[in-house]
């Protein structure tokens, strides 16, 4: 049976609750200054769909992807790649089924893997003399779990952000669901009225939620409804994650947020321990599962850090 925590990351955003009613603060200058850094808008086909990214900084400079959770998209990461640019050649993609992404009439973590490497791929990535580095969030990092077990030896490195890994005690997976097509609202604020975050939490920082809400509506005749594909998890499987985590082959580093209900501290330590002890486990403080939303400066503080870090020391093992 499903863990119902881990099951939450594969819910819909649509939900009964919002954090959206009434007039929104003021979003502070950072946010204002990182956003008007608009990116280039790219596509790249693969096996027959058209995968959407952003991209930011030069061709010339190592290459650094970006990755999104369930049901969500590469703007979830706009407001922190403008930081990494200086340094990195960012891309922030869609996978298909979401975001500007074309839908697929079936979906599989192998396509998802394949995905990421052709936008690389297409953004230069493997035009330079060092390898990408692909950071992921939540589903997005089971991907790219799948991606350093396979293709590690094509990567510098991967940076998984909570997403859980469980023991087998604790086991979860997407939802089994009879898909349900997406309500039409008359208007954007009506839809934004239903955006909602899973697992449920809260988030002080109200403009994010509201950006991301609203870069997960498109329009449609009749008013506006949700982007992702209801249908990506009616037949899916995520497969053996502790597997391809022990079978990961370039460095990896995992984030997780402080309050997480999803990674909490055990499961941060399993994790540590498939992977030999060698890899660090970084807490961001004062986040839960949301850790862009909930702390992106800090998030942007910490993978600065590990990127700079990695530039020239080695894995040690940690003792027992």
């Amino acid at each position: 049976m499903s863990d119902p925590k881990l099951s939450q990351m594969f819910a819909a955003t649509e939900g009964p609750l919002s954090p959206l009613h009434g007039t929104l603060p003021p979003a502070p200058k950072w946010f204002e200054t990182v956003t008007a850094d608009a990116p280039d808008s790219k596509f790249v086909e693969v096996k027959g769909a058209r995968i959407h990214y952003l991209q930011w900084g030069a061709r010339t400079k190592p290459g650094l992807l970006l990755v999104h959770g369930n049901a969500a998209h590469a703007y979830w990461w706009s407001f922190i790649a403008p930081y990494l640019a200086r340094d990195y050649n960012v891309a922030a993609m869609d996978l298909s089924g979401m975001g500007d992404s074309d839908w697929r009439t079936n979906y599989t973590m192998e396509t998802f893997v394949d995905e990421q490497l052709a936008v690389c791929e297409d953004a230069g990535m493997f035009e330079v003399g060092e390898p990408p580095i692909i950071v992921a969030h939540s589903f997005g990092g089971f991907v790219t779990i799948l991606t350093g077990a396979l293709y590690g030896n094509r990567l510098a490195g991967t940076v998984i952000v909570d997403s859980p890994v469980n023991p087998p005690g604790r086991p979860g997976g997407p939802p089994r669901r009879d898909p349900k097509p997406h309500h039409v609202y008359p208007t954007m604020a009506a839809a934004l009225a239903r955006f909602r975050l899973m697992p449920p939490q809260t988030c002080d920082n109200l403009y994010l939620v509201d950006w991301v809400g609203r870069h997960s509506l498109k329009q449609v005749e009749g008013g506006f409804t949700w982007k992702f594909d209801p249908a990506i998890w009616q037949s899916f499987s995520i497969g053996d994650t502790a597997s391809r985590l022990r079978s990961t082959k370039c460095r990896i580093a995992i984030f997780r947020g402080e309050n997480s209900i999803l990674l909490p501290p055990e499961i941060g330590e399993y994790m540590f321990n498939l992977l030999g002890r060698a890899a660090p486990v970084v807490e961001i403080p004062q986040a839960q599962h949301h850790v862009l939303l909930d702390q992106p400066l800090a998030l942007v503080a910490a993978l600065r850090a590990l990127l700079a870090d990695w530039e020239h020391s080695v894995p040690r093992p940690r003792p027992l």
